[in-house]
């Protein structure tokens, strides 16, 4: 089983990386911090000896980067079976792009669906896209004009839901896609990760108390189920929460239109450039 896994060095990517070698997939990791990558793949190597694990970097907020990932994995591995989208980020303050481009939305949305194109043709029958989205897609709305737009007014939760709503809408569509060729695209909420990722205020604007948090560990659970389990197959547009149940996505995530829209702009920013 080769495994290319997004975001790796904190969190339940590091916990999700080690767990998958453990169970003895090739791991590829791609990071923006390839050193901070290649430590966590030498103390995988030292507690499992024989494990394979690969570091490819990559900055999903850098079209060109992404491309260049893309490229390494298609030079340097076969068939791809899992293709694991966890790298995430919480913007504490309004960030950009140098294209403009609102900088949650691009490396948590745009840098995985240009990763995905390239690389879909890569996977194996029977392979798994997995999505780690988030529980705020429930809170979000979908202002596509807004995403390249300095004037935008949008709060920075709104800015990370939006995110998370383009995350799922892009795995239930691609799903769609993918019907029939052997190939799934599910994704899931990991539950609210005790973690770098979150701000402490986005933590205290989400509702949540102390004994709501997860910790790496745990909130990796899903994404190893997703990824590791047998009894998934045929699961496919699926959105599974933190108890890896499935579970009915928001109204506007399962909106195929707007699914449609998404992915066509999406275009526009990533393959078009």
């Amino acid at each position: 089983m080769t495994t290319v896994v997004t975001g790796t060095t904190h969190g339940i990517g590091r916990v999700t990386a080690t767990e998958l070698a453990r169970a003895g997939h090739a791991v590829v990791m791609l990071c923006r911090d390839a050193g901070a990558a290649g430590s966590l793949a030498a103390q995988i190597g030292a507690r499992f000896p024989g494990a394979s694990v690969h570091v490819i970097a990559c900055d999903l907020s850098e079209l060109d980067s992404v491309r260049r990932a893309a490229a390494a994995v298609i030079e340097r591995f076969g068939l791809i079976d899992r293709l694991i989208l966890n790298a995430g980020m919480a913007a504490r303050t309004r960030v950009r792009t140098p294209a403009g481009i609102d900088m949650n939305f691009a490396v948590n949305h745009l840098g995985h669906f240009l990763l995905t194109e390239l690389l879909r043709g890569r996977l194996a029958r029977g392979g798994r896209i997995i999505t780690v989205a988030s529980l705020a897609h429930y809170r979000a709305r979908l202002d596509l004009d807004d995403v390249a737009d300095p004037r935008e007014r949008l709060s920075l939760l709104g800015s990370y839901a939006r995110s998370k709503l383009a995350n799922v809408m892009h795995s239930f569509a691609l799903a769609r896609q993918l019907e029939g060729s052997g190939v799934s695209a599910n994704c899931l909420h990991p539950g609210i990760i005790a973690s770098h990722l979150l701000p402490r205020w986005m933590l205290y604007l989400l509702g949540l108390v102390r004994g709501q948090l997860f910790d790496p560990a745990r909130g990796a659970r899903t994404t190893l189920h997703l990824a590791l389990s047998a009894d998934l197959r045929g699961a496919n547009g699926v959105y599974f929460d933190e108890h890896a149940r499935a579970r009915q996505a928001s109204a506007l995530a399962r909106d195929v239109v707007r699914q449609d829209e998404l992915w066509r702009r999406s275009l526009e920013w990533t393959l078009d450039r």
